[in-house]
């Protein structure tokens, strides 16, 4: 339930120096931010006495400040939106295996994550392997495939069925490829004259020599907005944390948001998720700074389109980080109130999750049962009135145990009521 403030450190500088076994790449010589913090007191128009920290983000830049690599271009093949917050630019061959699990990695992170990723990928044969010798036809192949716009189809078509031409003889592979263009929707006799053309050859030379020129010596190689990564992390959950929390910093707040409720107020929140609507009483009286925060994020939409990332059933469900991860938070923490006199005693409580003391951010979670080793460490401030049949029905996720777990259920807006 809590978040470690020593992974979301690690996350944000892992961008500089990811770490992956220097096995998984393959020897193209054989072919041919830390956070600041800042301690502010406000006096609160209440009794209350506030402390809040606010996190300026130092991700990595939208764009490099210095970088040998070209910078993305017209020639560049590219999925995504022109403006997401991350970048990615890969350097892989088609036939090796760590380029084969990569695009396997980046297809589910395009799939989870399609707002926030640009994706560009750049070929590099490894020309005149003996250990890969289908590897310059399968980059020609993706050339003559572009000139009719079909780059990103045989790609697919590439990593689709990557187990039936990989292991095949290079006249066998021409073949098999002969066989599945059809199926992409191009000039098949125009696409055979393309792929063994002197400009194809050319141009995937000309692929693999750039590279080399940069002084890279082995793929896989990627860039992450615009700084190359010395060793990086192939596998989907580093790779997943590391662009949600490069997304979020965008999204965050500079400043710990004004005191603006009133306590002798009630505030009913309402979650619509996919699953149905769970409405909420908040303590303003008892937890004022949470339910503050809360009520404040809620309006600003926040929490509209953010995953439940973790569902323990018989424990908790969590929500609140934009990223998904679980290491998000709103780019300030507020301090705990853990001592109000409530407790996790029964179903249905709802309480700030933290990373550590006076670590409350945007981040809740739900109780589906008593709790009592959680009293006096997480601050309660509200319980669900109507809809714990919702909270029963959504997917249980553990972030923490799989790459391969489930989609997790959205939060789709949270509105409040204020009386």
């Amino acid at each position: 339930m809590t978040i470690d403030k020593k992974i979301f450190l690690t996350i944000v500088l892992s961008f500089f120096a990811a770490a992956c076994s220097s096995s998984d790449q393959v020897e193209l010589a054989q072919a041919t931010a830390q956070p600041t913090t800042s301690v502010l007191s406000t006096a609160l128009p209440t009794p209350v006495e506030v402390g809040c920290s606010t996190i300026q983000m130092e991700a990595t830049p939208a764009v490099a400040q210095s970088s040998d690599f070209p910078a993305v271009n017209e020639s560049d093949h590219i999925l995504g939106a022109q403006d997401a917050a991350v970048t990615v630019i890969e350097y892989c061959d088609f036939q090796t295996q760590a380029c084969h699990d990569l695009a396997l990695t980046m297809q589910k992170i395009m799939q989870r994550q399609p707002e926030d990723v640009r994706f560009v990928f750049r070929p590099i044969p490894l020309l005149k392997s003996t250990v890969y010798p289908n590897s310059q036809l399968a980059a020609q192949a993706a050339y003559a495939a572009g000139q009719q716009d079909k780059f990103w189809q045989m790609y697919e078509l590439l990593h689709l069925k990557y187990a039936q031409w990989a292991g095949l003889p290079p006249a066998g592979f021409e073949s098999w490829l002969m066989k599945e263009v059809p199926e992409l929707g191009v000039d098949a006799e125009k696409f055979r004259l393309d792929l063994k053309s002197s400009e194809a050859e050319s141009t995937v030379r000309a692929w693999n020599e750039a590279l080399i020129q940069l002084g890279v010596t082995s793929v896989p190689l990627m860039l992450i907005n615009g700084i190359p990564q010395q060793t990086y992390v192939s596998d989907f959950s580093s790779l997943n944390r590391m662009i949600g929390v490069i997304a979020l910093g965008q999204k965050q707040f500079g400043t710990c948001p004004a005191f603006d409720i009133d306590i002798t107020h009630s505030y009913i929140a309402t979650l619509k998720t996919q699953k149905g609507e769970i409405v909420i009483r908040l303590f303003p009286e008892k937890a004022p700074l949470a339910v503050n925060s809360f009520v404040f994020l809620a309006r600003q939409g926040w929490y509209d389109g953010v995953t439940f990332h973790r569902v323990l059933p018989g424990f908790i469900a969590q929500t609140g980080d934009p990223s998904g991860t679980g290491a998000g938070n709103p780019g300030y923490f507020y301090k705990d109130e853990a001592d109000n006199g409530l407790k996790f005693d029964k179903p249905g409580v709802v309480g700030m999750a933290n990373s550590g003391l006076d670590s409350n951010g945007s981040q809740f979670f739900i109780t589906y049962a008593s709790q009592p080793t959680l009293d006096g460490v997480y601050t309660v401030f509200g319980q669900v009135i109507k809809g714990m049949d919702v909270l029963e029905q959504l997917t249980a996720r553990d972030p923490q145990q799989t790459d391969d777990i489930p989609m997790g259920d959205v939060l789709i807006s949270v509105s409040i009521e204020e009386k």
